[in-house]
């Protein structure tokens, strides 16, 4: 019996702000080449291309991120058993979310934005926000990053010729809404970001940093993975040396794929009597 007989065989990839699902094209590729399905949905209404939301950002809808939530949780509920997820960036505070809400075999998240509760934020974070953070009125509206703006948050270990190629094929508008949201999550009791850390039912959880990502640098995951008490769960932390927050994309970007797919293969939880994407 092979390991898709009686293990995950959907894998679904959750991209994050100012991007959209075709920066996981290389991701899909591979994990469909070993033959598995590939579920990669954008966020509502960000499925268009790339130049085209750069040229109107009011393209870009005003969605909140428990819209978001619950449109990811739709696809993995409509599969008919549990999936792994993977999530980057926003998309892996997403990802924690889902998992909180029973969902998944296994996931992985690389660097990912915090869940509720982890207080301190690096200097380069708050730099690489401040574009949206620094507006009130940004957050009902959708907000592109310049060439430099995205070097310094996703490629700034990239040469600025390889920068730009990355902002032209991958960058577009970021959603204010969820920026605020996240920013605000430590303030609000009904924050979308909640989690239960001592949730003892929940899937494995694998956190992968890129040690010069400016973003979300790896002591955001490591204090995020720390804060995951459950009795009996699997939570681990992954450094990459000299990748930037574009580790999904940038060269190298193979082993990294290959290591969340493995790690979540060999550490999935799913029975046949499972109830369909829960864990």
């Amino acid at each position: 019996m092979s390991t898709q007989d009686i293990g995950p065989r959907d894998i679904v990839l959750i991209h994050g702000l100012w991007n959209t699902p075709r920066t996981w094209e290389g991701w899909t590729k591979r994990f469909r080449d070993r033959g598995y399905a590939v579920h990669v949905p954008s966020w509502p209404g960000l499925d268009g291309e790339p130049a085209d939301l750069r040229r109107d950002p009011s393209r870009v809808p005003d969605v909140s991120v428990e819209q978001i939530l619950d449109h990811y949780e739709g696809v993995i509920r409509g599969l008919d058993r549990p999936p792994i997820i993977i999530g980057h960036s926003f998309g892996g505070a997403f990802t924690q979310v889902l998992l909180d809400r029973g969902l998944g075999a296994a996931a992985v998240v690389l660097g990912s934005g915090p869940t509720k509760g982890i207080l301190r934020l690096p200097l380069t974070t708050i730099r690489s926000l401040w574009g949206i953070l620094k507006n009130p009125r940004n957050r009902n509206r959708a907000v592109p990053f310049t060439e430099g703006q995205f070097r310094y948050a996703f490629g700034n270990t990239l040469s600025e010729e390889e920068s730009r190629r990355a902002w032209d094929r991958y960058a577009v508008p970021g959603v204010g809404r969820v920026v605020f949201e996240g920013a605000l999550a430590n303030l609000s009791s009904s924050s979308p970001f909640k989690v239960d850390y001592a949730k003892t039912d929940r899937a494995p959880l694998l956190f992968i940093s890129g040690a010069k990502d400016n973003l979300m640098p790896p002591k955001v995951q490591a204090s995020n993975a720390k804060h995951y008490k459950g009795e009996g769960t699997i939570t681990e932390h992954d450094t990459y040396d000299g990748r930037p927050h574009l580790m999904v994309a940038g060269a190298g970007w193979e082993d990294i794929a290959d290591r969340a797919l493995d790690w979540a293969l060999a550490n999935a939880t799913w029975t046949p009597d499972a109830g369909a994407g829960a864990a």
